[in-house]
């Protein structure tokens, strides 16, 4: 995924030190005092990404345990039985993504219409995002997950990177439970907390519009790479409205939670002592405010107004 390019680090400030530092009698000094540029952003060590990338790999091997196919099918019905044993998958015809079977995803968590809606089991909104359906479905969510999140995790830390994913995630389950189209299906997988991570790129691109070069191209590359995933929802068995409402509550968030200092702004506590800044950049912009305010506002009205509805 090609990544916007940044500017290079701002050139010194001219700095001019305070009349109460200029003794009496002294000349000025004809050159002006420069300090150099603030540190380059922290980036940070990413373990949300990889505790995540290690859960879900766990519990798809706890939900090949408790699936048991030789004990529940057959050996004959199960793949790869010689080799895996207990933990041998499905047959194609039941699970072509090399997996469990569909009353064991449902026992452990799947996300089940009844289940949700009449028995008000909430907590799947939750428990589906760390079941797969299959070893095919697991590697291609948590390749995406390590493309997107080290990335995120490296520029914003976990802080503020899990409850992105967390709250995406959440966002796709709700929307997945209260389409019509899903009510006899049951959907795993964190597909759309990982839409939600691609959503937060595109806000934090927005929102932090000032902090890039090359704006036009780097806007129209991630809309090309949002189109073409949100494509692949609608090729069959794909949970398609979990993509779309991951995405959007991402895309939310992210402005909200990933919103940075705009370009040319200096912290005080990176200005040496007795020096003022001539022209002081303001910390946020004004859109960055109200894309906060109205993004907060909508994600928590949608969230009660589904969670209503469920």
């Amino acid at each position: 995924m090609g990544q916007p390019s940044r500017p290079s680090p701002s050139p010194p400030v001219q700095l001019t030190p305070s009349h109460n530092d200029i003794k009496k009698g002294s000349k000025r000094p004809r050159h002006k005092s420069k300090i150099p540029p603030p540190p380059p952003p922290k980036l940070w060590k990413p373990w949300f990404t990889p505790l995540v990338f290690v859960a879900n790999t766990s519990v798809f091997i706890y939900t090949m345990y408790v699936n048991d196919c030789p004990h529940t099918s057959g050996t004959s019905k199960c793949i790869l039985y010689e080799y895996l044993g207990r933990y041998s998958f499905q047959r194609f015809k039941e699970n072509p993504l090399l997996g469990p079977s569909y009353i064991t995803l449902k026992t452990l968590g799947g996300l089940d219409w009844t289940q949700v809606v009449e028995e008000k089991e909430y907590w799947r909104l939750f428990s589906c995002m760390w079941l797969h359906a299959g070893l095919v479905h697991l590697l291609i969510n948590m390749l995406s997950l390590l493309g997107l999140g080290i990335r995120l995790e490296h520029e914003f830390g976990f802080v503020r990177i899990g409850p992105l994913y967390m709250i995406s995630g959440f966002g796709g389950s709700l929307t997945s439970v209260l389409s019509l189209a899903r009510k006899s299906i049951v959907s795993v997988g964190a597909s759309g907390a990982l839409f939600g991570l691609l959503g937060s790129m595109l806000s934090e691109l927005i929102t932090n519009w000032s902090n890039y070069t090359n704006k036009c191209s780097a806007l129209s590359t991630m809309l090309l790479i949002i189109c073409l995933n949100l494509a692949i929802g609608f090729l069959p068995r794909v949970d398609n409205s979990a993509h779309i409402g991951g995405f959007v509550s991402g895309l939310l968030a992210g402005f909200v939670l990933l919103m940075r200092p705009q370009y040319g702004y200096i912290s005080s506590k990176h200005v040496p002592e007795g020096y003022q800044i001539k022209h002081k950049v303001a910390k946020h912009q004004v859109h960055q405010y109200v894309l906060f305010g109205i993004s907060l506002v909508l994600l928590i009205t949608g969230f009660a107004v589904g969670l209503s509805k469920a």
